[in-house]
């Protein structure tokens, strides 16, 4: 757990209820405002509000948050493994990367990644939804594909491209975390991530790495206060992501939390 790291502040800009303008112009001021990583989410419609109501691709859209941004991070919160083979997922991800990086340095992206939930994807789009346990496994087969064809790839990544996996499952998530994540997105309350990372510890040892360097994750969901924060950051998170909607993108309180983020770091 990297308590020495920066406090840093994720934003999730849903891809639902807005013409992709909107989405595109809240990405720039993500980025003038100083917001550390942009996230949107992998899935084909609407979670909230008008289920049928306006909605974009997430992978084909970090193409183009790639070239438009020039500091920021970003990712999918989290991609559906269950949507694309393993390979291309690789490919695909590389590729942003070296567009994010423009010809020189290194590249910005983070490849956030899960087992898939969303049965009405799955249904309108032909995949097949299986059980939690099945997609899981799935997740655990597809990393080290995924990181087997990073180190064939002509050119390479840019960089060690980080994975960020979110979820508390002990059995199985936590030891996909423990084997594969540099980012672990913990949707758990303060008091329990202590237990959490003794799983994801013991899964490190078993599995022969060391699990010190991973960063904790975790929400600041509409409701949630300074405390609540607080308590998390007391607990060893340091990536706090907030999750904002269309048709108007709140940036008030992404300020508001970008303060906070601020006190935290001064």
């Amino acid at each position: 757990m990297r308590l020495d790291s920066p406090v840093r502040l994720g934003i999730q800009v849903q891809p639902q209820h807005a013409q992709y303008t909107a989405i595109r112009d809240t990405v720039l001021r993500l980025e003038e405002l100083g917001t550390d990583i942009v996230f949107n989410w992998d899935h084909f419609f609407p979670l909230s509000g008008d289920r049928d109501g306006l909605h974009f691709e997430a992978w084909t859209m970090l193409g183009a948050w790639a070239e438009q941004t020039e500091r920021i991070e970003f990712g999918t919160l989290v991609n559906c493994n269950s949507y694309r083979g393993a390979d291309l997922q690789a490919d695909m991800a590389r590729t942003i990367d070296h567009i994010s990086a423009k010809g020189a340095g290194v590249g910005r992206f983070i490849f956030g990644t899960g087992s898939g939930w969303f049965h009405r994807d799955y249904d309108e789009y032909g995949y097949e939804f299986g059980t939690a346990g099945t997609r899981l496994t799935a997740l655990a087969h597809a990393l080290p594909r995924i990181e087997e064809r990073w180190a064939k790839l002509n050119p390479p990544p840019t960089r060690r491209i980080p994975i960020m996996i979110g979820g508390k499952g002990e059995q199985k998530t936590l030891r996909i975390v423990a084997h594969h994540a540099d980012i672990w997105h913990s949707f758990v309350a303060p008091e329990e991530i202590a237990h959490k990372l003794d799983v994801i510890a013991r899964w490190g040892e078993k599995d022969g790495r060391d699990v010190s360097g991973i960063t904790v994750s975790n929400e600041l969901g509409r409701g949630y206060d300074v405390e609540h924060a607080d308590a998390l950051y007391d607990a060893g998170v340091r990536l706090f992501t907030l999750g904002i909607s269309g048709p108007d993108y709140d940036l008030d309180r992404v300020q508001h939390w970008l303060r906070w983020r601020d006190g935290k770091n001064g």
